[in-house]
């Protein structure tokens, strides 16, 4: 592996522009549990009301019974609750202060590339800690839902308050898809796939179009993906270990 970190290093180290596409394997290393198989929030096939978790956490259910949907929205934060960043998200905003142009597409709620130091983050998915009023349209971020009721209404309208996350069955904000074809149009030299299965298309495509306009596109994660046969380079282990060993190759 020492061997094909060289030659990515090598290539970053010319590049000019980079995409980063995160999932949750890269805020594993921070302790947070990714969302699906061993030790996963969502390993269960259904939760304890019997309902899969895609119902439950879904827009319909967030309408219809905002309790349970709150319920598991609860878990997802109390997961990232005291987590910090770790040496991956730390190594791509250093990379963002060395190249020209450094973009993050992050399917991850937890906002730690922001804590990190990166600035140019589509945040595919939202943030958990950024809520608004489903009636007013009062925003606010809090640093955690502790001091949230168990169904949290608007202080100024009292009507019911979500998260400003993507729940199943909701479209993507336009506004961030937007600056995705944007940033996409602009093209790259590199992309990196560190942590996620790229089962969704809006987050495998990328990779397709960077390959395919002779980028060099390099995925990180310990699994088989939906894109590993297509990327040049590809690291079956943790993120944050090969991202540290890319960047002390660069000095």
């Amino acid at each position: 592996m020492q061997d094909t970190i060289q030659r990515v290093a090598e290539h970053l180290a010319r590049a000019r522009s980079a995409l980063f596409i995160t999932g949750a394997g890269l805020s594993a290393d921070s302790g947070l549990p990714t969302y699906r198989g061993a030790g996963g929030l969502y390993d269960q096939t259904e939760t304890e009301e019997g309902l899969p978790i895609e119902v439950a956490l879904s827009g319909d259910a967030l309408r219809s019974r905002p309790e349970i949907c709150w319920k598991y929205i609860r878990r997802i934060e109390q997961a990232c609750r005291g987590a910090t960043f770790n040496r991956g998200h730390e190594v791509i905003a250093l990379l963002e202060q060395r190249l020209e142009r450094c973009c993050v597409l992050t399917q991850n709620v937890d906002g730690l590339h922001r804590a990190a130091g990166s600035t140019n983050v589509i945040e595919i998915h939202g943030d958990v800690h950024r809520l608004s009023c489903t009636g007013c349209n009062h925003r606010f971020r809090v640093a955690d839902y502790s001091g949230l009721a168990e169904v949290p209404s608007c202080s100024r309208c009292g009507r019911l308050v979500r998260p400003e996350v993507v729940l199943f069955g909701e479209m993507l904000d336009p506004g961030r898809l937007e600056e995705l074809s944007r940033q996409l149009s602009l093209g790259f030299d590199m992309l990196f796939s560190v942590g996620t299965t790229s089962v969704f298309a809006y987050i495998a495509e990328p990779v397709y179009q960077v390959r395919a306009a002779g980028g060099i596109t390099v995925e990180i994660n310990p699994g088989p993906t939906a894109v590993s046969d297509l990327v040049e380079f590809r690291f079956p282990a943790g993120a944050a270990p090969v991202l540290d060993s890319l960047y002390a190759r660069l000095d």
